[in-house]
């Protein structure tokens, strides 16, 4: 505590009334003798009790000495002006109160251990509330909750911050299908929110929400654990923290998940919800078996689901767009949740719901910045064939500087196990025939990566959109692959096609080879505690997601 007092700058330093007393005659103390009085000053707590601590009116605190001999103080300080606190413990009990509510409810604790006045103030329900407030953005009325029983304390100590940890974004681990999980503070709970596309192929309608778990200190005021899952009210359950950005949740009553009218209806019942149709209304065969085999895999956990934790993408000034979370139509999978995120001169989009032909994790989409297209006039946009002699154009280009880089190295390295100093000009001159075909590239109306120019755009004929409401006019256009794969993630080849962007909230990807059309819109919902530490972690994150389900 003398290192908390010298910090707050109430009274001297021990180092500064040392030096004070060595130019002081000496009055026969010493340096341990302040030590014992300063360490008295700092613990005690000042009551007028027996041992003659307090003597006479004139407030005097006596210490002994040495030698045995009781020195005296005048705490009355008369005619010396008005006296300060020499320590923290000295300070009125609402200062105290007020400097304990701006320090992290992390180290509170270690403020109690220091003496009982502290370990008293730390009950003030003010520091508390604060805490929940300012750690945990809880913008509900504490104080009708603490008038109903549960105080901000218990609030703060029992609930937020033993399971601070699992609040933000997180994927679940099912499978190829993935998912996105955001858990916050709700009112008393802390509820985990699988957010859920909207219905097919209405993609700028807002997400949905499905409650899979919740915690609260309703009973007991112990932390509770409530499993969300099915149609039969909160039933019991469990979290268990695996390891660091990883965690678990556990059902211990799966029967409230089963339905009256058995798989049949629980299946009926899913399909509305997760398609908002009924299966007569869905013709397709091929449509029907994805819908069958999706239900079948994902009842299954019966919600023991594992959970890894995800980042939102760091922004940066010089992006095409703000980057984020995006939804997009993927033909007969339905909507799907991407992340898009910006690596130097490329733009990804990375899954985060899957399906079995690509699942989630994997880099759906990666566009060329350096590769900016020029879209013909509106008559020659309809054509397939004029897009795609555009399209094959640049990936032939491409496909030509990757040889030439190639054979550049093989020859650089020949060279110079010869010893020969030829293959440095030759890699220099491929070099510079690269930069001249990327200025090349660059050339053009969207060479500018701010321009908002609207330009005119359309559909080729014979490509296939499942939403035939999208924008007529886009601002830039550039060169990409998508990645397209058999059933079960077989063959994975990335096949060339064009990136679209439309304005600040909405894209879209011609995909050549399977003449469709994806076109995605922003997730708008605010999503708390997801912000990423640091692009490498960021990276490292992406990684990580691919080697999941690779």
């Amino acid at each position: 505590m003398a290192v908390c007092a010298r910090l707050c700058g109430v009274g001297q330093s021990r180092s500064c009334r040392r030096r004070q007393r060595s130019n002081q005659p000496d009055k026969g103390g010493s340096d341990s003798d302040m030590d014992e009085e300063e360490g008295e000053q700092i613990v005690g707590t000042r009551k007028s009790d027996a041992g003659g601590r307090r003597g006479g009116p004139g407030g005097v605190v006596a210490t002994a000495g040495p030698g045995g001999d009781a020195r005296g103080r005048d705490r009355t300080n008369t005619g010396s002006g008005p006296q300060h606190p020499e320590c923290l413990v000295e300070l009125p009990p609402e200062l105290l109160v007020e400097i304990f509510s701006l320090l992290p409810g992390t180290v509170l604790p270690n403020v109690a251990l220091v003496c009982r006045k502290f370990r008293q103030l730390l009950n003030t329900e003010t520091i508390w509330r604060r805490r929940c407030t300012e750690e945990f953005g809880m913008n509900e009325d504490l104080r009708k909750m603490e008038a109903g029983g549960i105080s901000s304390q218990d609030l703060y100590v029992k609930l937020l911050h033993p399971y601070r940890h699992i609040l933000g974004l997180w994927q679940p681990d099912i499978g190829p299908y993935g998912g996105l999980l955001n858990v916050v503070v709700d009112g008393l709970f802390i509820i985990g929110w699988m957010y859920l596309p909207p219905h097919d192929p209405r993609v700028e309608d807002p997400m949905r929400r499905r409650p899979l778990f919740r915690i609260h200190l309703l009973d007991n005021k112990k932390a509770t654990v409530e499993c969300m899952y099915g149609h039969r009210g909160p039933h019991k359950g469990d979290i268990q923290t695996v390891k660091k950005d990883e965690f678990s949740t556990k059902c211990n009553q799966t029967d409230y998940h089963r339905m009256p009218g058995g798989r049949q209806e629980e299946f009926r019942t899913w399909l509305e919800e997760e398609w908002g149709r009924t299966l007569e209304d869905i013709f397709h065969e091929h449509m029907q078996e994805l819908i069958l085999m999706k239900f079948i895999y994902t009842s299954q956990y019966d919600n023991c689901l594992t959970y890894r934790r995800i980042y939102l993408p760091p922004a940066m000034p010089s992006d095409l767009l703000e980057p984020g979370l995006f939804k997009g139509t993927y033909g007969s999978h339905g909507l799907e949740i991407v992340m898009l995120s910006f690596h130097g001169t490329s733009v990804r989009a990375t899954k985060l719901t899957g399906d079995p032909n690509v699942p989630a994790g994997q880099l759906t989409l990666d566009i060329d910045l350096n590769r900016p297209v020029v879209l013909p006039d509106l008559e020659q946009q309809r054509k397939i064939e004029e897009l795609s002699q555009i399209i094959m154009r640049i990936h032939d280009e491409i496909q030509k500087e990757a040889e030439q880089q190639a054979n550049g190295a093989f020859s650089t390295a020949r060279c110079a196990a010869e010893g020969a100093c030829g293959g440095a000009s030759e890699a220099e001159a491929m070099e510079e025939d690269h930069g001249a075909s990327s200025d090349s590239c660059q050339s053009g109306p969207s060479g500018s990566s701010h321009s908002s120019e609207a330009l005119p755009f359309v559909l080729p004929l014979g490509v296939m959109a499942r939403n035939e409401v999208y924008p007529r006019t886009c601002r830039k256009c550039f060169y990409g692959t998508g990645l397209i794969a058999g059933h079960g993630f077989t063959s994975p080849e990335r096949t060339p096609g064009l990136f679209v962007l439309f304005d600040e909230d909405r894209f879209g990807f011609i995909w050549l080879e399977l003449k469709s059309f994806s076109l995605y819109s922003r997730l708008t919902d605010h999503l708390e505690h997801a912000h990423a530490p640091s692009m490498e972690r960021f990276e490292a994150m992406l990684r990580n997601m691919q080697s999941w389900t690779s």
